[in-house]
C-alpha cells in the first residue's frame, strides 16, 4: 500500500551577520509575520533523528532578490542528511534546476516562474525528469473564489488553484505542494476543500500544506483532504510533537506510514 509522508518545511530568510548573509530558519504567519528560529541545517538534523519522512527547504527572499535559493545552505544539508531533500526559491531557468540538483537537491520547486513561464515546467520535466519537478500553488480564499498568489503571496495571478494543478501537471510536474496563504502559521487546520478539489483533478501527488496545529490536521489532509503526504513548519517549531509523534497517530487512525525503529 502507498505510504504517506509526514514533511517538514524549513522556511529560511537572509539575514546579514557579521557582514555575510546567512539563512536564518524562520515561520511565518499569512506568509506576513515572520518568527526567526534559528539555523535550517541543524533543525533538519533534528527532523532526521526523528524520523521525517523527507524535507523542504523554501527559500523566502530568492524570488524578490533575483536570485537562486541559497547554495550553501543546500550543499551542507546534502552532507549531513540523508533522506530526500526538495528545495525552492528564486527557480526561473533549467539552469537553476540543474545547480540546485548539482548540489543536492532530489527535487525542485518552482512557483512564480512556473506562473510567469509555464514551459519551464515541461522544460525541467524533459531534461530532469517529473520526479524532479515540484510545483508549489500558494493560493487565497476571498470573495472573488479562490486564486494563485506568487512573489511570496505578494501579486494575484487570477489563476484558480485547480486549474492551475491540472494544468502543471500536463505541463509534467511531479508532484504538487499546495499551501493556503490564509492559513499558514495559523494552527487551525488545513484547507481541506481546496485539498480534495485539486487531489480529485490530478494523478499526481499533492502535498497538502498551511494550518496545522495538532496531529488531526494532519489525519485530515490525508483522510478527508485526500492529499499524499502533509507538510508542516510552524506545528514542529512551537508544538512539542516531532514527527514521529505525528506519525504514530497518523498509523492509530489507519493511514499507512512508514514506521521506523
Amino acid at each position: 500500500m502507498h505510504k504517506k509522508r509526514l514533511i517538514p518545511k524549513l522556511q529560511m530568510k537572509a539575514s546579514d551577520v557579521g557582514g555575510q548573509k546567512r539563512m536564518i530558519l524562520v515561520t511565518t504567519q499569512k506568509f506576513n509575520r515572520i518568527f526567526e528560529i534559528g539555523d535550517p541545517v541543524s533543525q533538519a538534523k533534528i527532523y532526521q533523528a526523528q524520523a521525517a519522512d523527507e524535507l523542504v527547504f523554501l527559500d523566502l527572499d530568492a524570488t524578490a532578490e533575483g536570485r537562486l535559493a541559497m547554495n550553501d545552505v543546500v550543499v551542507r544539508a546534502s552532507e549531513e542528511i540523508f533522506m530526500p531533500i526538495t528545495v525552492g526559491g528564486g527557480v526561473r531557468s533549467v539552469d537553476d534546476f540543474r545547480k540546485l540538483l548539482k548540489s543536492g537537491a532530489d527535487k525542485v520547486s518552482v512557483n512564480t516562474w512556473a506562473v510567469e513561464r509555464p514551459e519551464l515546467i515541461k522544460e525541467a520535466a524533459g531534461l530532469f525528469g517529473a520526479q524532479c519537478v515540484t510545483l508549489s500553488i500558494d493560493f487565497r480564499r476571498d470573495a472573488n473564489g479562490l486564486t494563485v498568489w506568487t512573489h511570496g503571496g505578494k501579486k494575484c495571478t487570477g489563476l484558480n488553484p485547480v486549474e492551475w494543478a491540472v494544468t502543471g501537471e500536463r505541463l509534467g510536474a511531479g508532484e504538487i505542494i499546495l499551501t493556503s496563504i490564509d492559513h499558514d502559521g495559523m494552527r487551525d487546520g488545513l484547507d481541506i476543500e481546496t485539498i480534495r478539489a485539486v487531489a480529485d483533478s490530478v494523478s499526481i501527488p499533492v502535498i497538502a500544506s498551511g494550518g496545522c496545529g495538532k496531529a488531526e490536521h494532519f489525519i485530515d489532509g490525508i483522510i478527508r483532504g485526500g492529499s499524499d503526504a502533509v507538510a508542516a513548519g510552524t506545528y514542529f517549531c512551537f508544538k512539542d510533537e516531532n514527527p514521529m509523534q505525528t506519525r504514530a497517530q497518523m498509523r492509530n487512525h489507519g493511514i499507512p506510514v512508514r514506521m521506523h525503529t
